[in-house]
């Protein structure tokens, strides 16, 4: 088994991949809804209306990024990302293979709900912005990875 090297695997913002990345994150999150009811007569007393069912309400994606602050970013720095959050409007994000960024395994339009930067004195200036969904994504394939490159690209072997 190949072990997928997390270097192989970039978010992009506005068709631009995120410039100077030290991480990513993607949670796929559900919303549910509880039911509860009376119990049919004939159920034991000790256990009697303790279960509840749940359904699925809603489905959301929230992709973080970080990264390192660049005077000048070639790709999506933390300017770019501020003038996106500023203009208050919707921003094609995309989560792709690194060499197969035509065809991303999740894309969509995403709101940026937070953009932090960090300036500790003496280190690196660093950020960190968060991407919430907006709609149903374009394209969803996670896990859709070519497993034709995974030799080239594996960090281990399990």
């Amino acid at each position: 088994m190949s072990i997928i090297n997390g270097s192989d695997l970039l978010v992009s913002v506005g068709g631009k991949a995120v410039g100077h990345c030290t991480s990513h994150t993607t949670n796929y999150n559900t919303t549910t809804s509880e039911t509860k009811y009376k119990p049919a007569a004939s159920e034991a007393k000790s256990t009697a209306g303790l279960w509840s069912k749940k359904t699925v309400t809603g489905l959301a994606i929230q992709i973080s990024v970080e990264g390192l602050s660049a005077y000048a970013e070639e790709e999506t720095g933390v300017r770019d990302l501020l003038k996106a959050w500023h203009s208050g409007s919707t921003v094609k994000v995309a989560a792709f293979e690194r060499s197969n960024d035509t065809k991303p395994y999740l894309s969509g339009d995403f709101i940026i709900s937070s953009l932090v930067e960090n300036a500790p004195a003496g280190e690196d200036a660093t950020y960190t912005a968060t991407f919430d969904n907006s709609g149903a994504p374009d394209a969803f394939e996670p896990g859709n990875y070519d497993v034709a490159n995974a030799e080239a690209s594996t960090v281990s072997e399990g």
